[in-house]
């Protein structure tokens, strides 16, 4: 279950200075906050960020290797050498070709151009450099995007009489290759270390042609964006200017990749184009990606902008196919441990890094998925915010071929025979170098909603663009029961008025329940101004709803409602001493694969070993993590639990169980809300003849609330709640349009019922 903190906290002077701040720009104590605690703490700085563009750009002179680099490129043109760029196969890679291409042939040098497919595996390689030079045979390799962890390969390099320059951004290895080197995470005067690959490329760029390169930007602004690094410094001043280009001026190859689209913005970049781009890669031809953004023929490069659509359509088929393979395979082998690692035959390479995201957001764990390549395992590996994973494989490098990356993702190549030691070493690793707090998703709010929220709404637009270490700014209201319905009949998406705030949230359906049920919750948020016919509108966009399980008086009857439609559990009974036991044991040694079921909350106050787990309501937490699951509706599944223990009586559960062990509490006797209903024909009969005084009323869309309306009969609301499921589920009555509707001619039998013989059941046995 997610965990809200709060973005930011201020000292008393650091509240002086915002508070400072907003005077001198005019702006709300709110948005000078919220820059304020991402490093915009100075006037200077203020005006820096409020005004991005090509007159903030740092002089790549102070960057180590950056004059050296021009000389000898300067030598190159001077004395006819062949230059050759190597790149690499991702919208990063792409986009620094793009960008070192252009600048060496305005420089005087025509490059030959190089990247390989991820069948060829990442950055430099001696049978890619084969390749080169027996087709070019160049007097000088600039690789961009790649080569910092390639001490060989340079060698490599020098070895068949040519130069190397390697320009790069990720981390640093133990040993540099023994070139001329630039990478902003080198030791310098350079003061900004977060460049992407084409940022590299775009200040050698502005070294060698001045402010010709300012023109590239929209190459460079696309790489930073795709490749996930801040938007703070330099990089939002280059994504502005490039933005500024492509919204102005936009390049063949982007108004064939966007079609006939709005403004351009940061978003657009990163959930549009981006993903084409990388798809070309992904689906085994980067070179196709690589000759969209080279090219100058308009018609050469329509045809290659539809190829790379339609590859981002089937490539998104095939990362379902691979995420539902991978999803089977944890429900077989389970998820217990601070890791997820697989490996599948078929997988394409170039699907399991996004399948490994998807999977280290719903598992709240870091992922690593392989492709098997007879004895070699070919892999990807995603993290959680918390978890280094570089650091980490880093640490279990004993068992490793090859891996490089950064903190939240990396590339690793293990050998099949140590795929079991490797993921065993990550687990301990993992283990002993991070608390269970660390694996608690969080999100983080920037705070409550103020209350002049128009004026702040409107001033936020000037964080844009906003990305990664720039997000738009989050919000929460605390709400009980709201009144959320589907946009439109059959909608995955909602809209709801919460606070006087018009919210909208976009694939809220799984909510819905949790949104209208009694619970305290806090919607999260983020505010969007939109324009249409000269008028300008405010909106919330919802991005997630976390809720209090233990509180809401009124859930009980939605609780009682889903039992009903439960089916009896069949498991290990054990007396509710041992049973708390195994609870304690089993929470102590691990963190994962635990599920305690209770249909009455007051029930856990006998289980301290509980306390502090998260409780879930109706549907339980993504990942397989320990909760307790009030309610469970009959359509979730447990299968990412090793034990489901039920707590109280009458102990039921939905169907899909997976391999889940099942304990029963052997010392309950009583049966809750379950003995407060008759399953007598005589009491049934006499509530379906009052009810009929009640057709055509308001009853809402579920037997809970039509319970809740219909109290002035002066039924107990379980006997109501459990007669209207039977009656609705006999064919004789309709909760049509939340409207209680009778129909007529129905005969019929109760024990046509399956919720009426589950009951009776329980309540004979």
């Amino acid at each position: 279950m997610k965990k809200l903190v709060r973005e930011f906290e201020f000292s008393p002077e650091q509240l002086h200075t915002v508070e400072e701040l907003a005077r001198a720009f005019s702006v709300t104590e709110t948005t000078a906050g919220i820059l304020y605690a991402r490093g915009v703490d100075t006037e200077q700085k203020f005006r820096a960020f409020l005004a991005p563009s090509e007159k903030n750009y740092l002089s790549p002179y102070l960057m180590k290797g950056m004059r050296e680099a021009v000389d000898l490129i300067t030598r190159a043109r001077g004395e006819g050498w062949r230059v050759a760029v190597f790149g690499d196969y991702d919208a990063d890679g792409i986009g620094a070709c793009a960008v070192l291409s252009r600048a060496l042939r305005a420089f005087g040098i025509e490059p030959y151009l190089y990247v390989p497919e991820r069948t060829d595996g990442y950055g430099l390689s001696v049978a890619a450099l084969d390749k080169i030079f027996d087709e070019f045979f160049p007097d000088l390799v600039i690789t961009v995007d790649c080569g910092i962890s390639c001490r060989e390969e340079v060698e490599y390099i020098k070895e068949q009489g040519a130069f190397a320059i390697v320009t790069d951004h990720h981390e640093l290895p133990d040993v540099l290759p023994d070139c001329i080197i630039i990478n902003p995470k080198l030791k310098d005067d350079y003061p900004y270390d977060n460049l992407c690959g084409a940022g590299v490329a775009f200040k050698l760029a502005q070294a060698l042609i001045g402010k010709e390169a300012y023109g590239l930007a929209d190459f460079a602004a696309l790489s930073t964006v795709a490749d996930s690094v801040p938007l703070l410094g330099e990089n939002r001043d280059i994504v502005a200017e490039g933005l500024r280009l492509i919204n102005e001026t936009p390049r063949t190859a982007f108004s064939a990749l966007l079609g006939k689209a709005g403004e351009v913005t940061a978003q657009t970049l990163s959930f549009t184009v981006a993903p084409r781009i990388n798809a070309a890669g992904r689906m085994g031809d980067a070179a196709a990606a690589l000759r969209l953004f080279t090219s100058e023929d308009e018609a050469e490069i329509y045809e290659l902008a539809a190829r790379l659509i339609a590859y981002n359509s089937e490539r998104q088929k095939l990362c379902d196919e691979v995420y539902a393979q991978a999803h089977a395979q944890l429900a077989e082998e389970g998820a217990f441990g601070n890791v997820v690692m697989l490996a599948g035959e078929d997988w394409n390479a170039g699907f399991v890094g996004i399948v490994a995201a998807r999977l280290a957001e719903e598992y709240a764990r870091p992922t690593l998925l392989f492709v098997k390549r007879g004895e070699q395992l070919k892999g990807s590996a995603r993290s959680i915010e918390n978890v280094n994973i570089f650091e980490a494989l880093k640490g279990c490098s004993e068992y490793i071929e090859e891996f490089g990356g950064h903190a939240q993702a990396a590339g690793v190549n293990v050998s099949e025979e140590n795929f079991a030691s490797l993921k065993a070493a990550l687990d301990a690793y993992i283990g002993s170098h991070y608390t269970r707090e660390d694996f608690t998703p969080t999100v983080a709010v920037a705070g409550e909603a103020p209350s002049d929220f128009r004026t702040v709404a409107k001033e936020l637009t000037m964080l844009e663009p906003c990305g990664m270490g720039n997000r738009r700014p989050l919000f929460v209201m605390e709400a009980r029961a709201v009144a959320a319905g589907p946009l439109k009949p059959d909608s995955p998406h909602l809209s709801m008025t919460v606070g006087g705030m018009d919210l909208v949230y976009f694939s809220g359906l799984k909510d819905l329940e949790i949104l209208r049920s009694d619970v305290k919750k806090y919607i999260v948020f983020e505010y969007n101004v939109s324009k249409f016919r000269g008028k300008e509108y405010i909106k919330g966009f919802v991005r997630c709803v976390l809720y209090d399980g233990m509180s809401g008086e009124e859930v009980s009857l939605d609780a009682f409602e889903r039992m009903l439609r439960l089916v009896p559990a069949r498991g290990t009974v054990l007396p509710e001493e041992e049973l708390s036991r195994l609870i304690e044991t089993r929470t102590k040694a691990c963190a994962y694969g635990l599920c305690a079921v209770v249909s009455d909350r007051s029930t856990l106050a006998r289980f301290p070993a509980l306390k502090g787990v998260g409780v879930d309501l109706f549907h339980p937490s993504a990942g397989g993590g320990n909760t307790v699951l009030y309610a469970p509706d009959p359509d979730c599944s447990l299968a990412a639990y090793r034990e489901v223990v039920c707590l109280d009586a009458p102990a039921l559960l939905p169907a899909d169980l997976g391999h889940a062990k099942v304990y029963l509490n052997g010392s309950v006797a009583d049966m809750g809300a379950f003995d407060r209903i008759s399953c007598v024909r005589e009491a049934l009969l006499s509530l379906f003849a009052r009810l009929k005084e009640y057709e055509g009323v308001e009853t809402g869309d579920s037997y809970a609330e039509a319970a809740r309306r219909l109290h002035a009969m002066g039924d107990p609301p379980e006997q109501l709640c459990f007669g209207l499921a039977v009656f609705e589920e006999l064919g004789l009555i309709r909760l049509s349009e939340g409207r209680l509707a009778f129909v007529r001619g129905v005969r019929t039998d109760l024990n046509h019922s399956a919720i009426y013989r589950t009951v009776l059941g329980l309540k004979e046995a």
